[in-house]
């Protein structure tokens, strides 16, 4: 699916991580392609309401939490850094599909890291 919101497919999603060489490529571009599928997912289903939308949010959570272990394998880590960077792009996409009033810690409430 291609993401129809110009704001979404405009941006460089987890920018500063790949700047970092703490952050191995290969395993950031998993976190972006998670980013890229919780967009997909929120133009596919349209949520109106932020229940919903928390849904879809937290699902792409979890995955990011799956994906730790691969940072450590690389030997790095969802650090201070990194939880700060993906929490911003949970929040720039809720704003972006009309969720400007979205807790962002309601949007990764099942993060693990």
């Amino acid at each position: 699916m291609t993401i129809t919101n110009e704001q979404v497919a405009g941006r460089a999603f987890l920018r500063p991580l790949y700047a970092d060489t703490y952050f191995p490529d290969h395993v950031v571009d998993k976190g972006r392609a998670i980013l890229l599928r919780l967009c997909e997912r929120i133009e596919a289903e349209q949520p109106s309401e932020l229940a919903a939308l928390y849904v879809l949010t937290q699902a792409a959570t979890e995955e990011f939490n799956l994906l730790e272990a691969e940072f450590e394998a690389a030997g790095s880590e969802i650090e201070t850094v990194a939880r700060e960077e993906i929490a911003e792009d949970f929040a720039f996409v809720a704003k972006a599909y009309g969720f400007a009033d979205a807790d962002v810690e309601e949007l990764i409430a099942t993060r693990e890291w």
